[in-house]
């Protein structure tokens, strides 16, 4: 997804209901974590279970948040998204930035990229992937997910190699 795609996309949630981004940095969003940083509304945590629970805490205390991170961190947080995102039905929006989803990307990242469809399926997360085209009603889509105390998972392809 290109820069100024990713950009408005931070702006759209900023301006729209997510007071919080918190996350583990991840170079497929690197534009959206850019734009956060510059508004200096961006937490960044050591890890994403971590950051789950500063987003929890956030949440529980009414201030919507949105957790970014790497498909590969997702996997690792499974138990953490299934036994309180899921059982407390805790209304958070995951942005996921999908690494593996090209052939050529690092070779770690290709068996995560290949299962993260299933993987989210077989967890019951509803998720939608971004595009340059439906971004914004795909953002929408999210943020009435949590108005509904739901949680949403946006995914953004990883579309270059660095």
């Amino acid at each position: 997804m290109n820069e100024k795609t990713q950009r408005k996309i931070f702006q759209y949630f900023n301006e729209n209901i997510i007071e919080n981004f918190v996350g583990v940095p991840d170079s497929t969003l690197k534009h959206f974590i850019d734009e956060g940083l510059k508004k200096k509304k961006i937490i960044i945590a050591n890890r994403e279970e971590e950051a789950i629970g500063i987003s929890t805490g956030m949440i529980l205390a009414g201030s919507p948040t949105l957790m970014f991170m790497q498909n590969a961190g997702f996997a690792n947080s499974i138990s953490t998204i299934t036994s309180l995102i899921q059982l407390y039905e805790i209304p958070i929006i995951f942005l996921i930035g999908w690494r593996g989803y090209l052939k050529d990307d690092a070779p770690e990242h290709e068996k995560i990229g290949k299962i993260q469809p299933e993987l989210l399926k077989n967890l019951g997360l509803q998720n939608k992937v971004l595009t340059e085209n439906n971004w914004k009603k795909q953002c929408k889509w999210a943020l009435t997910k949590i108005e509904n105390n739901k949680p949403a998972t946006l995914i953004i392809r990883r579309e270059f190699l660095d």
